[in-house]
């Protein structure tokens, strides 16, 4: 499994250090620019997830077509050519069309649709608990690179310079070093292509990704603009609060990824992150020093970094194989869209209440989001049979659509398999076995 998906992990982590790196220094760069107020800055600093909410969909399809390497290359391509204009801008507008077309190599959802190919279902939560790793780690060294990097070496724009550099790393590793996936026979019925919209559970995931993603980037327009107009700070000095705040973070996601994965308690740790972004946001609204407020910046990564590294992972485990790309397309869209209001609407915000209404809107928000969250069915009761080709009858495949507990299967035809996803409460994998023998 590992050898599958390093690759592929470095890839997404490359391409998320290349989008994190500006973020903490980016708002103040964006303020300073002719014409800019915090309105166009949290434009700026959430605008590429508008152009990301938009591709999503249409990469993920593409790569259900064409395959997911030619649409990663596609997509990393015009990220770093986004990249490079984003560098190179001399007034606002021209950084806005960079991040703009930064956002639209909308590949996220295409590189966890391959990971979710090339693994079997049952490590999957262990390979996007790997990837949720992989993109903290670039998270922590990417708040202490982009201030450091930003303060000694040319500003911003040498940031959008390496970006561009690490999208073209990208292309060469996944060429050189990705495996393509396996062939897989799609089984399915032909009315049952868009059910995927009347799932329940998909929705609410989907309603996650925007909120997780929402807050984080309002957190990422707010920490710079306090720490530096409020409380004095230089922008060299931020790392001082991201570093602790990730070291913390990461501490937590190992053990949230864990009881999530591996005991199945996906809604108890989505809760905890809930919690805990909530007295986030309940510490800065009321702090009345950096000390506070950093406390309370500190909380939010803990709440951010519990509910990341399982969101991939528990969205696909709801979609069925021939949707996967679109389901996860559709995933990463509402996050982009929450990460396009994070900074949007904060920013309109910020220019008409303080921050302690905000932030008072956000909790009450979060109550709502934990309720919902409580009504979320477990997937862990959903187990994988493969069945060798050799050892079934072909004929009696298609009895699969009618079998009660069954709630998708198809053949990989790389591996010669019959692979049936089934809820264990209504049937186990020896009858499977002999209904198909």
């Amino acid at each position: 499994m590992f050898k599958k998906i390093l690759p592929l992990n470095l890839i997404i982590s490359l391409r998320m250090f290349g989008l994190f790196i500006v973020l903490p220094v980016l708002s103040i760069y964006a303020l300073n620019m002719p014409h800019s107020n915090h309105t166009m800055v949290g434009i700026i600093i959430g605008g590429y997830a508008i152009t990301q909410m938009l591709f999503q969909v249409p990469f993920g399809s593409l790569s259900d077509k064409i395959g997911r390497k030619k649409t990663i290359i596609i997509g990393l391509v015009i990220f770093a050519i986004g990249s490079l204009i984003a560098g190179l801008a001399n007034n606002i507008y021209i950084l806005l069309l960079g991040r703009l077309l930064q956002g639209a190599g909308a590949i996220g959802s295409v590189i966890t649709a391959t990971i979710s190919d090339v693994v079997r279902e049952e490590e999957r939560g262990k390979a996007m608990a790997i990837m949720g790793g992989s993109i903290g780690l670039a998270f922590a060294i990417s708040m202490v690179a982009g201030p450091t990097i930003a303060a000694h070496f040319g500003g911003v724009p040498t940031l959008f310079f390496i970006v561009t550099f690490l999208a073209l790393l990208s292309i060469f590793i996944l060429i050189k070093y990705v495996p393509n996936p396996p062939v897989i026979k799609h089984t399915y019925l032909e009315n049952d292509k868009f059910k995927m919209f009347e799932n329940r559970n998909l929705m609410k995931m989907n309603i996650t990704n925007m909120l997780v993603k929402g807050f984080m980037t309002f957190a990422f327009m707010i920490i710079p603009i306090v720490l530096t107009k409020t409380y004095g700070w230089d922008k060299s000095e931020l790392y001082k609060i991201y570093l602790p705040s990730m070291i913390v973070g990461i501490l937590a996601m190992g053990p949230a990824a864990m009881i999530a994965e591996k005991k199945g308690k996906y809604k108890l740790i989505l809760l905890l992150g809930v919690l805990f972004l909530a007295i986030a946001y309940l510490i800065i609204g009321l702090s009345k020093t950096y000390i506070m407020f950093s406390a309370g910046v500190i909380v939010f990564f803990i709440g951010f970094n519990l509910q990341e590294p399982i969101l991939q992972s528990l969205a696909s485990k709801y979609a069925k194989v021939h949707q996967r790309g679109k389901v996860l397309g559709i995933f990463n869209s509402f996050g982009y869209f929450g990460t396009f209001i994070g900074g949007f609407i904060g920013g309109m915000l910020l220019d008409i209440i303080s921050l302690s209404a905000i932030s008072y809107g956000i909790i009450v928000l979060c109550i709502l989001w934990a309720i919902m969250i409580y009504t979320l069915d477990n997937p862990a009761k959903n187990k994988i049979a493969y069945i060798h080709l050799d050892n079934t009858n072909s004929a009696k495949h298609k009895d699969l659509h009618d079998i009660k507990g069954v709630i998708e299967w198809y053949i990989n035809d790389t591996e010669k398999l019959v692979v049936i996803k089934y809820n264990e409460d209504l049937i186990t994998e020896d009858e499977l076995k002999n209904l198909i023998k």
